[in-house]
């Protein structure tokens, strides 16, 4: 199809839910991660500066576990890679989660609001680059040689989201909004049905999530189920006969 005659793009936005089934805990379910660690401990950049060999020791053993866990994208993550293979327009997932699960199914255009696990950043001259070795506090980054200012690249409490910019260019363009497995409790996430509800008045707003959501009113649709029952079809629906 010619470009100038591509169908609207599609932006989908992906919570802690999608990623559960895979065996990911979501943050704040009973047993989950917070409610096992103090996050003013480990999960703050005044924890950072107060204590920067407990930060680092803390995402050092959870990156180790997730990798010895060998988890791996399930039917919702592949459901999604599917539909940016196969539908002719734009498909670009805005993720709350750090993991690579999207990357794993093969999605290639996936935004990480909160950072993404086997990322580090250095807090002096802002390089971001891969990397899965261990960070201490005598870590010297590659690019500025600075010494114990590298951190894992994820957005700690108190600190704003990253590619906002992107992500509201996505939004304002998008046809189709879908929300998966997100609470709609925590902004600036929670907000994008609502600024494209503004910003594109025709575009389709769809909530697939276990239950509804206190934003349940600015959803066109509503799926409700687990994402790996309930995304696979709507994929399929998108790419047979649209969203309407």
């Amino acid at each position: 199809m010619h470009q100038d005659f591509l169908p609207p793009g599609i932006a989908v936005l992906t919570g802690a839910g999608i990623s559960k089934e895979s065996g990911i805990d979501t943050f704040r379910d009973d047993g989950g991660l917070w409610t096992r660690v103090n996050l003013e401990e480990v999960a703050t950049v005044d924890a950072w500066f107060r204590d920067k060999k407990k930060v680092l020791d803390f995402y050092n053993e959870t990156r180790r576990a997730f990798r010895a866990a060998h988890i791996t994208p399930n039917e919702a993550h592949e459901a999604l890679a599917r539909l940016e293979r196969e539908y002719e327009g734009e498909v670009t997932i805005i993720t709350q989660n750090i993991d690579p699960l999207h990357e794993m199914a093969g999605s290639r255009k996936v935004i990480h609001m909160h950072g993404r696990d086997g990322e580090v950043r250095c807090m002096v001259c802002k390089t971001e680059f891969a990397s899965d070795a261990d960070l201490t506090p005598e870590s010297v980054c590659p690019n500025c040689r600075s010494i114990g200012e590298l951190r894992p690249n994820i957005v700690w409490f108190g600190e704003m989201p990253i590619h906002l910019d992107e992500i509201y260019e996505v939004l304002e363009r998008c046809g189709l909004f879908i929300a998966i497995g997100t609470s709609g409790e925590v902004y600036p996430a929670a907000g994008f049905v609502l600024h494209v509800r503004r910003y594109r008045p025709r575009a389709h707003t769809i909530e697939l999530n276990l239950e509804p959501t206190d934003n349940k009113a600015l959803f066109h649709e509503h799926i409700y189920g687990p994402a790996t029952k309930v995304v696979p079809p709507y994929v399929t629906r998108i790419l047979k006969q649209g969203w309407r």
